[in-house]
């Protein structure tokens, strides 16, 4: 075998390709045989040519896995012996580093069985020798073998690590400091105990100063390699950094700001400050980095892209990843500098500078909502100034800025809108299109959460929008029909006028099927369930099977953003046309599925030897894949697929919601992939599944509630359903899932009541507690950072305000009964309370409490002592919403807590009285404040003094923004005049005309209207026509909506 092999090959190697695939095929059928490898043996030692000698390791490498155990102990030793001489007196790296490959996949299983004992002892030795060339090759093998044989090395962890920081500070040689540290990496990887983690720390010093050494004699990749042993630092769980941080931070930030290193060091090295942003944040903050970050960062945003506009290695926006994610995680330390950079910038003479300041406010609207909103003037000074810049790319910027502000800055940017919508409208002309795509987006986002405030706009905003729907470029047409969604959903009926021209506009693009118009397309049909969302189903439902027709041949254009707004389509129109849509289930249905079907689109990239690829020797299979780990280097998701399987996710429970029992054909198939996908890899998906879940709920509940079996197969989904919704409450990690599995949870309580949640309330409870505690799997902070900073406890708005919902919605369905569970709550509740904690959680506090306080009842009473002083503190509270929640809360403490909230009346009404006045600047807060008086008095009119409360209270009537405060406010004056109290009486043209206010608004419930009439008629019963006067001072179209209301008698 071994004289034909060697011409093997040798003929393997020749460039001839049907030499080589015939060499190949003989390779294969020679390598079933185990004395191929005393064959392979003997030309990795004899063979004249460094290629064949290389060749023979790299198949030797492949097959020994299956043939290792049927060799003789003998010819194990042989070969064993043969690769330590190849490594030892090899001439040719190559070669070497195909033997020592050989050895670490030998060594899986000949040291565990203790067939290689003088393995570990030679390689130590190895690794030391003068020859640099033997040091790498050891060092190369220490890495591998980490990976095979990990928990060999565990006694002689103290050793390694003196071993790998001497070769590391290799005066002598490149390579070897390369080789080491390519070894600390893998050693990395396989560490997790946490005794042995921290030594690691000790390497972090030595890293850097051969990395500065390396930058200085131009060495860079030894500097990238460092920046990537950062990077497992970094996402390791195990705290590996410790004081560290500080000098990483300064090294990262001395090489992102080195304008003559390559760019992919530099980006490197910005990508180490991203991660610590990302995995780390309260490290940065412990140790004052975050200035010194933006100090860099900031100015990298004004960074010109020499190497191309769509580099991805570009440093200004890799440093806008930097800023972004630090927003999002440290919003209050990161605001101050970075506004006082825009401020500074946005007056520099260079445009690049004036670009990176509205940059930089755009790029931190997301993370720094509060802070921004404060500043919001300041802000928009800086913004619209820039959207009137000489320079386009100014302009540009300036456009996404106000875009991001649309977006992130609600509902407050839109009372901006009379000075934001005109400098848009502007902006829509500009000469430059990267202008008017971003002023599109600008305009999508202004006008979303705009409602009637757009209609003095509509008229030249849909005539600018139609003309550049018309005759734009493509991409400018996406984000056109972008921006008149948001129009259309802004303006509802109002945009009928302009609907039909749109629709037909819309036509032309729905037959689109070159790739380079599928985009639009996509548009296009997200646009027309849009459109229909608002001119409605009466004039939608005759027009609309052409447009289903098209939407469904979109399908076969194997596009899958098309895909993805389909979806999305349909889902609109199931809610337009509720039970109508049910003609298109057959159709629909089935595409959604295929899309939930989809494979996951995974790629996945495997760390091939060098020495495979350098050679092509890669097409002999190896025996050993179907038995090793690979080493994968890189996982990445088709975000496309992604993005379509969430919209066709949501697309079933939507469709289930709306067609309700018309959807019993579809039932079973779509809670299988709901179920499969409420624990799916990606958020996006398990988030849309947790939502489709309790509308599937609604369609089986209506589904069966006919059947005889029905209610055991109502029930059984339910359990289902509970399950899952529980099981995300404390395991998933991500908020937004978490946050959207409690707000089901409440709706299903509220549907069903608690009868329905009985069997799973222990469990409930449990973990509602956790949340609450801040110990479930999505509330966990990062590992690196001992630090404990109450005051800076970012509000966790996503998760917390959908956990605090679940405390009212129990109350409400269990009423007293409440009781023993709310005292488990109760005391990790008032945590939040802490005035150290931020003002959004005190608010979410007293909420909660004012609710609770109004379901439970009487029970109620035991809580007033420790709850009315947080309550009363925040009646004086600068927040408006913080104020209106205080008054509902002192109301309902005073309705349901009887003796206990008695002796607090006086200071509950000093409290109140500020509300009442001109300088309270909120009518919903005055509205909360009146209710709360109200309660007071329908519970114990005897301690208020009326004489001096009456006349404060009619002075705000009738109410002007928080309509649920109607009845009891209009129910306790009924209640005061219908039993002729004399203190109201005194008042009787006050009440007159606040009678007449309310029973013409169009707000108040006609309940609310009738309890007004009767006690308008009781006035009429006590004073005649001595009420003529009162009557004729009203308008006519009052005084006859008052006599209307008015029982005859």
């Amino acid at each position: 075998m071994a004289q034909s092999l060697e011409l093997l090959l040798i003929q393997f190697l020749m460039p001839d390709n049907d030499a080589r695939r015939q060499a190949e095929d003989q390779i294969k059928r020679l390598a079933k045989d185990p004395q191929v490898v005393p064959a392979l043996v003997q030309h990795l030692r004899t063979a004249k040519t460094p290629n064949v000698r290389q060749l023979a390791a790299v198949l030797l490498r492949k097959k020994i896995t299956g043939h290792w155990a049927k060799l003789s102990p003998q010819l194990k030793q042989l070969v064993k012996q043969s690769l330590i001489e190849s490594i030892t007196l090899e001439h040719s790296a190559p070669v070497r580093r195909a033997s020592a490959n050989v050895v670490s996949i030998i060594a899986k299983y000949a040291v565990p069985a203790g067939e290689w004992p003088d393995l570990l002892p030679f390689l130590f030795q190895f690794s030391q020798s003068e020859q640099e060339e033997h040091r790498e090759v050891a060092l190369i093998l220490f890495s591998s073998l980490t990976e095979t044989i990990g928990q060999t090395f565990r006694p002689h962890f103290a050793d390694m690590q003196a071993l790998l920081l001497k070769c590391l500070q290799d005066e002598t040689s490149n390579r070897v400091r390369i080789a080491a540290l390519k070894a600390i990496g893998s050693f990395l990887e396989f560490t997790n105990d946490g005794a042995e983690v921290v030594k690691f720390r000790e390497f972090i010093p030595s890293i850097l100063n051969v990395s500065r050494q390396c930058l200085a004699s131009g060495e860079e990749d030894v500097a990238v390699i460092a920046f990537e042993i950062f990077d497992e630092l970094i996402e390791s769980p195990a705290p590996l950094l410790g004081d560290s941080v500080k000098s990483i931070v300064h090294f990262s930030l001395e090489v992102s700001s080195s304008h003559n290193l390559e760019p992919n060091t530099r980006h490197q090295a910005i990508q180490i400050i991203s991660w610590l942003a990302k995995y780390k944040y309260n490290s940065l903050k412990k140790h004052k980095l975050v200035i010194p970050i933006l100090q860099v960062m900031c100015p990298l945003l004004a960074e010109s892209n020499e190497a191309g506009e769509d580099d991805d290695l570009a440093p200004d926006r890799a440093a806008a990843e930097v800023i972004d994610t630090m927003a999002l995680n440290l919003a209050k330390h990161v605001f101050p500098p970075v506004f006082e950079f825009a401020s500074v910038s946005c007056q520099n003479a260079s445009p690049k500078y004036r670009e990176a300041a509205v940059t930089a406010i755009g790029i931190i609207s997301e993370g720094c909502v509060e802070w921004m909103k404060e500043k919001l003037e300041s802000v928009l000074h800086i913004v619209l100034g820039a959207l009137r810049d000489p320079e386009q790319f100014v302009r540009g910027a300036a456009s996404f800025a106000l875009g991001q502000f649309a977006e992130y800055l609600q509902p407050e940017i839109v009372s901006h809108y009379e000075s934001v919508l005109p400098c848009i409208l502007n902006a829509l002309e500009d000469e430059s299109d990267e202008v008017k795509e971003k002023s599109y987006y600008a305009l999508a986002a202004f006008c979303e959460d705009m409602g009637e405030e757009i209609l003095p706009f509509l008229d030249p905003l849909m005539g600018k929008l139609l003309a550049a729907l018309e005759n734009s470029p493509r991409n400018l047409q996406e984000t056109c029909m972008s921006a008149i969604g948001s129009v259309a959903a802004a303006a509802e009926q109002a945009f009928i006028p302009y609907a039909e021209r749109v629709l037909e506009l819309l036509k032309i693009f729905m037959v689109f099927t070159n790739d380079e118009d599928l985009r639009s397309r996509a548009r296009a049909t997200e646009l027309l369930g849009l459109v229909a969302e608002s001119v409605g189903r009466a004039r939608m439902e005759p027009i609309l099977p052409p447009f289903v027709e098209a939407a469904i041949s979109g399908f076969g254009l194997e596009f899958s953003e098309l895909r993805e707004y389909t979806h999305g389509f349909f889902s609109n129109i199931a809610g337009v046309l509720e039970d109508g849509f049910a003609q298109y289930l057959p159709l629909v249905v089935p595409l959604a599925f295929s899309s939930c079907n989809l494979d996951d689109g995974s790629a996945v990239d495997i760390d091939g030897s060098d020495d495979e690829n350098i050679n092509g020797f890669g097409g002999v299979s190896s025996d050993d894949e179907a038995h090793c780990e690979r080493s994968v280097r890189n996982i990445s998701v088709r975000t496309g697929v992604l993005d379509e399987k969430a919209a066709a996710t949501q697309a079933l429970g939507l469709f289930a919601l709306h067609t309700k029992s018309s959807y019993a054909p579809f039932l079973e198939e779509s809670l299988k992939i709901l179920v499969r996908h409420a624990s799916y890899f990606h958020e996006d998906v398990r988030y849309q599944a947790v939502f489709a879940l309790k509308n599937i709920l609604t369609a089986a509940h209506a589904i069966f509630q006919s059947h005889n079996e029905g209610p055991a197969k109502a029930r059984e989904i339910l359990d289902t359903v509970m399950n899952i919704f529980i099981r995300t409450m404390t395991e998933d990690d991500d908020k937004d899932v978490v946050a959207q599995a409690c707000t089901s949870i409440v709706e299903i309580i509220n549907d069903y009541g608690y009868m329905a949640v009985e069997p799973y309330m222990s469990r409930l409870v449990d973990a509602t507690l956790l949340l609450l505690r801040e110990e479930s799997t999505c509330q966990q902070p990062d590992n690196d950072s001992d630090i404990e900073d109450d005051d800076d406890t970012a509000h966790d708005e996503v998760i917390m305000d959908a956990v605090s919902d679940l405390l009212p919605a129990f109350a409400k369905s269990m009423g007293p009964h409440f009781a023993p569970i709310f005292a488990k709550l109760f005391d990790p509740l008032m945590k939040f309370a802490k005035s150290s904690r931020p003002l959004q959680d005190r608010t979410m506090v007293v909420a909660t409490l004012a609710e609770v306080a109004r379901d439970m009842g009487s029970p109620i009473a035991a809580y007033v002592d420790r709850v009315m002083p947080l309550v009363l503190k925040e009646l004086a509270s600068p927040d408006a919403m913080n104020r209106r929640n205080a008054a509902f809360c002192v109301g309902e403490l005073c309705k349901n807590g009887g003796e206990s909230a008695l002796k607090y009346y006086g200071d509950i009404l000093r409290g109140l009285y500020p509300l009442f006045g001109d300088s309270e600047p909120d009518d919903a807060v005055r509205d909360n404040a009146a209710g709360a008086v109200a309660r007071m008095i329908m519970v114990n009119p005897q301690s208020i003094p009326l004489n001096q409360v009456l006349p404060v209270l009619l002075k705000v009537l009738p109410l002007k923004e928080d309509f649920e405060e109607s009845m009891a406010v209009y129910n306790c004056i009924s209640t005061l005049v219908l039993s002729s109290n004399p203190q109201i009486l005194s008042l009787v043209p006050e009440l007159v005309k606040l009678f007449a206010e309310v029973v013409v608004s169009p707000e108040e419930s006609s309940e609310v209207k009738s309890q007004v009439g009767m006690a308008f008629s009781h006035l009429i019963s006590l004073f005649g026509q001595q009420m003529q006067p009162l009557l004729s001072n009203l308008s006519p179209a009052h005084a006859t909506a008052l006599a209307a209301f008015a029982p005859k008698s």
